[in-house]
Parts: structure tokens; C-alpha cells; sequence
């Protein structure tokens, strides 16, 4: 949640409040839709170009301190919207980002009285009685809420082991104001889904009914508290990671009460080398840290910008991890499902790799290719862009000449434009993750290259991936062992069934043909858990040699069995 600027409230909506809040958004996105309509894609249909990219850089800076004016007098979802944009510093021009980035700092605070008697009728009490202490100043404040500093009770600071706590308190009328943002968002979605060239490649009523429902799991404050609970078990002993604990006996829906783990803003350049912490060191350890989230854990924290990201120094200098990443407000979280998850890891490994096809196959797992895509073209298309601007960080790719960017535009150009891409329903909150951690990391470090952190990542993925393949084709091999060691039971069954006269045979060569079969059935068996324990053996060897070792050598028995079965066949 960030810092605090001081400035008035918005004032609940009334009914006329809230026409008016409706109205105002729709104006601000059809003018801008069609500005964007008539520059982007008019003018350069009809040859002019150029008179289109002459005033880009001002039309943009326009846009940007025009939302930025639109945000901070309506707040709610718009700030969220404008965070976001502030945060893509690897895609959007500085025009547009630095014009919002003061949008994490300049949310107006709610006067007090209204947020005690709020919070006085979420706890049933007055707030003197239910904590020591709450000061009035806030220390923080959000879209949807701010948090005041206060001490708990003797009693419950015992029970919990904290004396020093954040109150957060939602906005007086949020909801409203959250609902009338939805309602006109879903508007703008209606008119983008009659564009065929958006209508194309996303479901946009779809994306924003997502949004919606983020939107209304965040002003729940008890699924709030519930997600911090388990996004801590998640990094369980992790001394990269804190997170503040829940005083669960001062938490309602519209009320949450912290431990307090204020410290230093993620981005505060000066602060953390004050704390002896070089800010570029910071970058690959966040990073990594969502990486874990998005490729391995499957949980992630979706609203990672730089006022819901702390760096707490433990104190000891000399150790592995002089410093962790605190993770505060959870209201935003997101879930990978398994399929998804498995499709991103082979296109992390695919991308790390520079492997143009792997990653239009990652890409079409995933769901982002409609099955009946042709993917020929954009394999080439993919396998260039590798070879011309792989391994580049954001940086060197803004001094690249942009002749050259135009050069592959003109050549793949159409290829791309004529797949049908689409954007997952569960996609949105991805990559507004995955852009908020570019764009911090960017911030931390201009010259931060995300292939640093994504090849080693993806190294260490793709030796899970080969363990869990060594598992697997051991689990298949032994499946079929199985079915093959029972075969002849089943066989002598067979046999014993035809001895007793219970079976009447057609042929006196029956039981030689059977006793055969065993024999086959035995040796084949026997090459089946061969072949496995050497397989499993050569590929676990790569990361533990002793156990590696174990497996090929155990693997010699059932080889040295199917070699007698065969010499007695003989």
C-alpha cells in the first residue's frame, strides 16, 4: 500500500454522484479510442504515416496527464488501471510512465472520523476500547483503503507475540464506487468486442468480468487475510520471503488487522543504500522469487508494484540473505492451473533456450494459438526474432536501431497479424504480474536483463522436467512389467483350466504354444524393468550420481535373467 499524500477524500456517491462518475469514464475512453482509431490505424491506412508518428511522443504525454487527472479525482478501480501502465517501463514509453508513476503516491486519505466509525461498527466496539493505541495520521493509502498504525491490547499482543500492528480500513463507500467502475468497464469491453481486430484475439466481456471478480475478492478483507495466510505456507522456510502475520480477533470483511513490517519501499534507491543494499542485487531475487510463484507454486501475488513490496534488512550483514522481500496486501492474488503452469515452464525453458518451435508449441498449449493455427510461419518468425534480439535486456533493446525493428515488422508483420491469437479468460492476471515484475525490476536496475534471471531459472526447471520424466518413464515401463509378470499366471491358468478338463482344446499343439508364451512373457518382463532402471538410472545420475549409479547397476539382474530364460529356450 503506498505512502501517504495528504488531500481530500472523495465523498460517497450518491445517486447523481454516481451518473455522473459513469458518465465521466465512458467519455474519457471513447474520445481516447477514437483518437487511437483515427492515428493508429486511419492514417497510416491512407498513406500518412508519417503525420501519425510526428506528434506520437506529445499524444501520448497528453493521454497519460489526462488519466493521470481522471485517476486521482475518482481513485477507485482507476488507480489500479493507472498503477498498472505506470509499472510497464519494458513496453510503454517513458511519455506514459513517468506521467502516472506518481499515481502509487497520491491517492488522498479518507479523514479520519469517517474511517473510526466505519471501524467501529465492523468490530462492534470503539476503537479505544479494542486496541491501546490507533493513530489518526494514516501511514498509508490505497484505492480501496488506507492503514493506520496502532498497538494491541496486553492481552492480545500475548496471545499473538505482537504489540505493533496496521489497521487496515476500507474507504467509506468503496463499494459503490467499485461497482459503478465495473459497470462502465464493462461498457468499454462492449465496444472493444465489436472491434475485429480485438475481437480477435481476446474475449474482452470475459476479461473484464475476471477483473470483476479480483476486484470483489479485494475488498473482502477475510479473503484477503485468508491469501496472506497461505501465500506464507508457500514460501515456508524461504528466508527470501516475510509476510505479515493476521490478527485474525481484529479482522471483519471491511476491517484487517497486521502485524506491522513497515520498512524499506522496494524502490527506494536511496534507502536501501543507505541500508548497505545495492538495488541491482534486489532484481533477480524478486524475480526469481515470482518466478516461483507463477512456474512452480501455481499462487501468486497479482498487484506486485512497488508499494505492496518491502526490503527488510535482518541485521546480519554476512549472511546468504542479509535482507527479505515483505509482500503486503493480498487482496489481489491470482491461481495457475496445473495445465496452464506446465505450458508456461516449457515456454520459460523454450525461450531461455532461444527455440523458436518449443515456444509456439508452449504458446499453443497454453491456449494463446487456436488448435487449427498453422504455426509454420510463426515458427520462423519466432526463430529470427531469437536470432536478431535474443539474450537482450530491455535497455540494449532501446538502443537498438529501430530500422531494424521496422525491417522484421515488414517481414513477419502479416504472419503474426494473421494467426488467431487469443488471450486466456485466466491469462490477465499473469501478465499484469509478469508485467509489474518487469517493470520494478527495470526500476531497481535500468540495464537489469531478464534473460539473467530466466536462463538460470529455467535451467533449474528443466532439470525438475527431467526427473519428473525419469519418474514417468519408469512409471510406464513397471506398468507394463506388471501387466507382463501377470501374463504368465494367467497363461498357467489357462493351462491348468485345459488339464482338468474344464476347457475342451481344438488342438494338441495348444500346450506347447502356451508354455512358449510364458517363456516370452517372462523375458519380456525382464527387458521392460531393464530398460526402465537403465533409463531412470542415466538421467537421475545427472543430478545424483550415487543414486544414478544404483539404478544402472541394479538394472543388470533382470538383464542377466532374460538372457538364461533365452539360452533355456534354446
Amino acid at each position: 500500500m503506498p505512502s501517504v499524500q495528504r488531500g481530500s477524500a472523495d465523498p460517497v456517491p450518491g445517486a447523481a454522484g454516481t451518473r455522473a462518475r459513469y458518465r465521466r469514464i465512458l467519455r474519457f475512453a471513447a474520445w481516447h479510442l477514437a483518437v487511437t482509431w483515427w492515428f493508429e490505424l486511419l492514417l497510416p491506412r491512407i498513406g500518412l504515416r508519417r503525420l501519425a508518428e510526428r506528434n506520437r511522443g506529445r499524444r501520448m504525454q497528453r493521454f497519460a496527464r489526462r488519466f493521470h487527472v481522471l485517476a486521482v479525482e475518482l481513485g477507485g478501480l482507476m488507480i489500479k488501471v493507472g498503477q498498472f501502465m505506470s509499472s510497464r517501463l519494458d513496453v510503454l514509453p517513458p511519455e506514459i510512465t513517468a506521467e502516472l508513476e506518481g499515481l502509487q503516491d497520491e491517492v488522498p486519505p479518507v479523514p479520519f472520523p469517517a474511517i473510526r466509525a466505519l471501524a467501529e461498527e465492523e468490530l462492534g466496539s470503539p476503537l479505544d476500547v479494542v486496541f491501546t493505541s490507533v493513530e489518526a495520521t494514516p501511514i498509508a493509502a490505497a484505492s480501496l483503503g488506507q492503514a493506520h498504525g496502532a498497538k494491541l491490547l496486553s492481552g492480545d499482543a500475548a496471545n499473538t507475540g505482537l504489540e505493533s500492528v496496521v489497521v487496515k480500513v476500507q474507504r467509506p463507500g468503496i463499494d459503490a464506487i467499485v461497482a459503478v467502475d465495473l459497470a462502465a468497464l464493462r461498457k468499454v469491453g462492449g465496444w472493444l468486442s465489436r472491434i475485429r481486430l480485438v475481437a480477435n484475439r481476446a474475449n474482452v466481456p470475459a476479461l473484464v468480468e475476471e477483473f470483476a471478480q479480483t476486484s470483489l475478492e479485494e475488498i473482502d478483507y477475510l479473503h484477503e487475510a485468508a491469501n496472506a495466510e497461505r501465500f506464507a505456507a508457500e514460501f515456508d522456510g524461504d528466508n527470501r520471503v516475510a509476510v505479515p502475520g493476521v490478527v485474525w480477533e481484529r479482522t471483519t470483511r471491511r476491517v484487517l488487522t497486521l502485524e506491522d513490517v513497515t520498512a524499506i519501499k522496494i524502490t527506494d534507491a536511496e534507502g536501501l543504500r543507505a541500508a548497505g543494499i545495492d538495488p541491482a542485487e534486489v532484481a533477480p531475487v524478486f524475480a526469481s522469487v515470482m518466478f516461483d510463484q507463477l512456474f512452480t507454486n501455481g499462487f501468486f501475488h497479482a498487484d506486485p508494484h512497488p508499494g505492496n513490496i518491502f526490503i527488510t534488512p535482518n541485521g546480519d550483514a554476512s549472511s546468504e540473505h542479509p535482507w527479505k522481500l515483505t509482500f503486503i496486501d493480498f487482496g489481489m492474488m491470482g491461481e495457475v492451473p496445473p495445465k496452464t503452469r506446465s505450458g508456461l515452464r516449457k515456454l520459460l525453458i523454450a525461450a531461455a533456450a532461444r527455440d523458436g518451435k518449443g515456444l509456439v508449441a508452449a504458446i499453443s498449449d497454453i491456449g494463446v494459438l487456436v488448435p487449427s493455427a498453422d504455426t509454420a510461419g510463426l515458427e520462423r518468425a519466432m526463430t529470427q526474432l531469437f536470432a536478431r534480439f535474443g539474450g537482450m535486456g530491455f535497455a540494449e533493446l532501446r538502443e537498438v536501431d529501430q530500422r531494424e525493428f521496422r525491417d522484421f515488422a515488414v517481414e513477419f508483420g502479416d504472419v503474426v497479424r494473421s494467426l488467431p491469437f487469443q488471450l486466456p479468460e485466466n491469462f490477465l492476471l499473469i501478465i499484469r504480474a509478469m508485467s509489474l515484475t518487469s517493470g520494478v525490476c527495470s526500476s531497481l536496475d535500468p540495464g537489469f536483463n531478464l534473460w539473467d534471471s530466466v536462463e538460470p531459472y529455467a535451467a533449474k526447471l528443466l532439470r525438475d522436467e527431467r526427473g519428473n520424466l525419469a519418474k514417468d518413464v519408469a512409471g510406464q515401463a513397471l506398468d507394463a512389467a506388471s501387466v507382463a509378470l501377470r501374463l504368465p499366471k494367467r497363461l498357467d491358468g489357462l493351462v491348468t483350466r485345459i488339464e482338468d478338463g474344464s476347457l475342451s482344446v481344438a488342438t494338441p499343439r495348444l500346450e506347447r504354444q502356451v508354455a512358449r508364451l510364458i517363456r516370452m512373457a517372462q523375458r519380456v518382463a525382464s527387458a521392460l524393468i531393464f530398460g526402465a532402471l537403465l533409463i531412470a538410472g542415466s538421467i537421475v545420475r545427472a543430478n545424483d550420481l550415487v543414486f544414478g549409479n544404483v539404478l544402472m547397476a541394479a538394472s543388470v539382474v533382470p538383464l542377466l535373467f532374460a538372457l538364461a530364460a533365452g539360452r533355456r529356450r534354446r
